[in-house]
């Protein structure tokens, strides 16, 4: 029989289910962004007449906004319900009927999550993993660990530095900073590379949490630490003032964890806001606009790393032309049937059709909210 998704890459959506949990952090989380002990996730199966199940998740970071997503999930899909489509189409249709509602925020969230699961169903229809649908291959990637070093007291940062990489002999870490001092900050530096040697990278985040002027001269202060990155010293979308600090600062300026979409992607980049790029799958668009943002950042040279989402960023990540750092945290695995794990600092992306998400079903049941 010939497979008539492979001659057209368009597929019939049928149905789209939605599912909320909360699961436990295996460490808890204190910064500037606040301090969570549960991590929400919204998971979603989008169904074909073809009877083939695409899945994705988002992780909203706050529990009560995953009802009004979910609300938005269907509310779009509703629009391409019973109809044949293939996601370049789907994703560019969505983003007109969002022209009224607008282009940021929940409404880019929520097409995200059915991005991805559309990408999913066309790969697996195809029986291919989806780098390979998008003319890549399974392979191995460079991560660093984000999973702790938080704003936690400092005699608990050597500790916690070694065993995180001694989950995968990881050879980056991430460390948060933005301590009330910084003295506390360069101590926090110190104990770290005390802990786990000069050898290992250390990339830093300030969580948004200066001012302009502050920020300044907070990374004056640690410019010469051997870092990275900075990881959003100020307010995400303030693309003027990061273009004066990354022409001041020596140590490279990474954003774009917070970018919504391709176009303001584009806006940062001709902004010369940053020397670093991590999209978020959640608000980049998904794959489809992930494809758009990393098309952009590979003409213009810049690095690009992942933020969260590490089995299907790995994957996109593989046909990103400035491919940097996989971000790898855990914090989803609890639902997930198959652990997503790394070895000597390499996470390799499977050969498994579609982007290798499949549920642990009695765990959702658990966590379900």
């Amino acid at each position: 029989m010939v497979n008539t998704i492979a001659q057209t890459g368009k597929i019939t959506l049928k149905k789209v289910h939605c599912r909320v949990v909360s699961v436990p952090l295996p460490r808890i989380i204190v910064g500037k962004v606040g301090r969570f002990t549960h991590w929400p996730l919204i998971l979603i199966d989008v169904e074909t007449k073809e009877g083939f199940i695409g899945r994705s998740y988002l992780e909203p970071y706050v529990e009560k906004l995953a009802r009004p997503i979910v609300g938005v999930i269907q509310e779009i899909f509703s629009v391409f319900e019973g109809r044949s489509i293939g996601p370049f189409d789907l994703y560019e249709e969505a983003m007109k009927t969002l022209h009224l509602d607008g282009r940021e925020g929940i409404t880019i969230i929520a097409l995200s999550g059915v991005d991805m699961a559309v990408w999913d169903v066309l790969a697996k229809s195809v029986e291919l993993p989806l780098v390979s649908l998008l003319g890549g291959s399974p392979g191995p990637i460079r991560a660093y660990n984000t999973n702790g070093l938080w704003l936690t007291p400092l005699d608990g940062l050597g500790k916690e530095a070694e065993e995180l990489i001694g989950q995968g002999g990881f050879k980056a870490l991430k460390l948060r900073l933005g301590r009330p001092t910084a003295a506390q900050d360069k101590e926090a530096i110190r104990i770290v590379r005390d802990a786990v040697g000069h050898d290992v990278q250390i990339m830093t985040d300030f969580n948004q949490g200066f001012t302009v002027a502050e920020g300044i001269k907070r990374m004056h202060a640690l410019d010469n630490e051997d870092l990275y990155w900075f990881e959003e010293p100020i307010a995400y979308d303030d693309f003027y003032n990061y273009a004066q600090i990354t022409n001041e600062i020596k140590t490279p300026i990474q954003i774009g964890e917070n970018i919504y979409g391709s176009r303001t992607f584009l806006k940062a980049v001709m902004c010369r806001a940053a020397d670093m790029y991590m999209p978020d799958l959640m608000r980049i668009g998904g794959v489809t606009g992930w494809l758009r943002a990393a098309s952009i950042a590979g003409a213009a040279g810049l690095p690009l790393s992942s933020h969260l989402y590490p089995r299907l960023s790995a994957q996109l990540l593989r046909v990103s032309e400035s491919a940097d750092w996989l971000e790898w945290s855990d914090w989803a695995e609890a639902i997930l049937a198959e652990p997503f794990t790394v070895k000597d600092g390499i996470a390799t992306v499977p050969s498994t059709p579609g982007n290798s998400i499949e549920w642990d079903e009695p765990a959702i049941k658990r966590y379900q909210i």
